[in-house]
């Protein structure tokens, strides 16, 4: 089911609604955003869609959920260019892409919960197919470094079986598809400084002062 299939059948509903009834706008609104989240899910259920997005609010602007049949595939921020990372997860998994539905509630959640400090770790299920070899073995250590700690780039080269691989490590934090998720920006410098992050310097800074506790 595509997204022009569902805005056909929302626009013919509207057309049919408006000849039938005096409805109001906000009613109106409200009714067909449920009908665009069933037909989402129902595509979805029917294996005719590959990727369902939506985008949240957040402290650190806003931020593009997506997410396959396997679990969360992406997160990205607002300065990464949406309409860029929809065509990417379009040419890398496929082309059936739909907003809404309820797939990325869960996610949605649960950064509502860490923002406002009551959550440490996400328990959705992630889809790690966007990342592979060496990025994905740091992918995986990055889910080890607790909640408000950090490590450098050359301790998680080390933790990730490649002690010399540190701009390996740099590399794979910057190409993270699921940043916050996997928490990409508990890494730093050796001495301490912030080094880079995906999502700018200022998103890292507040990611790791609400950590520790300073937000």
């Amino acid at each position: 089911m595509s997204d022009d299939l569902i805005e056909l059948l929302t626009t013919s509903t509207t057309s049919t609604t408006s000849t039938t009834s005096t409805t109001s706008p906000t009613d109106e609104g409200e009714r067909l955003a449920a009908l665009r989240a069933a037909l989402v899910d129902r595509a979805t259920k029917e294996a005719s869609v590959d990727v369902t997005y939506r985008v949240v609010d957040s402290p650190v602007g806003a931020l593009l959920l997506a997410a396959t049949d396997a679990g969360v595939v992406r997160v990205a921020f607002d300065v990464e260019d949406h309409d860029r990372v929809l065509e990417s997860l379009g040419t890398r998994i496929g082309s059936r892409i739909l907003r809404g539905g309820n797939r990325l509630d869960p996610l949605a959640r649960e950064l509502d919960d860490y923002f406002a400090a009551r959550r440490r770790a996400f328990d959705v299920p992630v889809d790690l197919r966007l990342a592979r070899g060496f990025r994905l073995s740091v992918l995986s250590h990055l889910t080890q470094i607790p909640y408000g700690a950090t490590e450098s780039y050359a301790q998680v080269a080390s933790a990730s079986g490649s002690p010399s691989a540190v701009r390996a490590v740099g590399s794979a934090c910057a190409t993270n598809p699921l940043p916050i998720v996997v928490p990409c920006h508990r890494v730093v410098r050796s001495d301490g400084s912030l080094g880079g992050y995906l999502g700018g310097l200022t998103a890292k800074e507040h990611l790791l002062g609400l950590e520790r506790g300073q937000r």
